[in-house]
């Protein structure tokens, strides 16, 4: 694995006779803390946590064509074509927005595990943002796609901003933060989906005693200090979560057994990562977990370092 240089929104284009084939690549997240703070009174939660690209990624297809609408195919059949898909929706709202009066033919590749508390659905949403607006050049600012995602869902603003970042409300305001010291990261995702609706139902706000240390691990990043960051890592879903499904705990010890600093629950779970800092300690890993059969998809990548603007 070799450390990338990134960019905002990696595009790659590709000549196909007279079309032209727009490929974006929509990376996966993990929360390095998760903390809620209180329930709103239109029934959302204020949150506060810190968010990590990761170099785990579904590739979306993006190719303009003179008929009107939008034509999505995945490759996997359960994934709905229409609405009810996010890239859907987001390229629709922009699309009418601004009334295009051409249309898109979108292919979506997913690898990123669907319900895994990685925001998969909302990367690729994110995605599709950003490539309707450099496709029909309709000039929008990142500012304003992440002030359009937020329609779509609450972490759509971050896939679109990616790296390090503070997230705050219901995770729609967003602090960019220095970048995350480099360090390897192991996934490991249960056959089991949880829903956010789950993990709020086993949250019992008023028995939470000590809360994530969220603005300490905000100023370990700023200070480069991974152990710092590490030392502060927690979810308060965690708990809930793992009482109901404990092969997340037992996916969490075994990572930990075997050289990671710390593994944690991602988002509303239940995918497990793990933070290592040296490539043989997370290949041993890596293998350890595969053979363990307690995860469906385990992989070994490491955190994605963007160029902020």
């Amino acid at each position: 694995m070799k450390r990338e240089r990134g960019c905002r929104q990696r595009v790659f284009r590709v000549r196909c006779q007279w079309e032209e084939i727009m490929r974006l690549r929509a990376m996966a997240k993990v929360n390095l803390g998760l903390d809620v703070v209180r329930k709103r009174e239109d029934g959302y939660h204020d949150v506060r946590m810190v968010m990590q690209t990761i170099k785990m990624y579904d590739l979306l297809e993006i190719t303009p064509r003179k008929a009107k609408g939008i034509s999505l195919t995945t490759n996997l059949p359960y994934i709905p074509t229409d609405e009810r898909n996010l890239v859907y929706k987001a390229a629709k709202l922009l699309m009418d927005e601004f009334q295009v009066d051409s249309g898109v033919r979108m292919q979506l590749h997913k690898f990123i595990p669907v319900a895994a508390g990685m925001a998969g659905g909302s990367s690729d949403a994110a995605a599709a943002m950003v490539g309707i607006n450099q496709i029909f050049q309709l000039g929008l600012s990142e500012k304003q796609l992440m002030e359009r995602g937020v329609l779509i869902g609450a972490d759509v603003p971050y896939c679109v901003l990616r790296g390090t970042a503070l997230a705050e409300g219901i995770g729609e305001i967003l602090t960019p933060l220095p970048q995350l010291p480099f360090c390897y990261i192991l996934i490991g995702k249960p056959g089991i989906s949880v829903s956010t609706k789950t993990a709020y139902e086993n949250l019992k706000l008023e028995s939470i005693g000590n809360h994530p240390d969220i603005d300490g691990m905000v100023a370990a990043i700023e200070e480069q200090d991974l152990d710092g960051v590490i030392r502060r890592m927690e979810n308060v879903f965690e708990p809930g979560i793992v009482r109901q499904y404990p092969v997340i705990g037992q996916i969490k010890t075994l990572m930990e057994e075997n050289g990671a600093e710390k593994a944690m629950m991602s988002g509303s779970g239940p995918t497990v990562f793990g933070i290592f800092k040296d490539r043989k300690t997370l290949k041993q890993a890596y293998d350890r977990l595969i053979r363990s059969q307690l995860a469906r998809n385990v992989f070994a990548t490491q955190v994605f370092h963007t160029r902020r603007r």
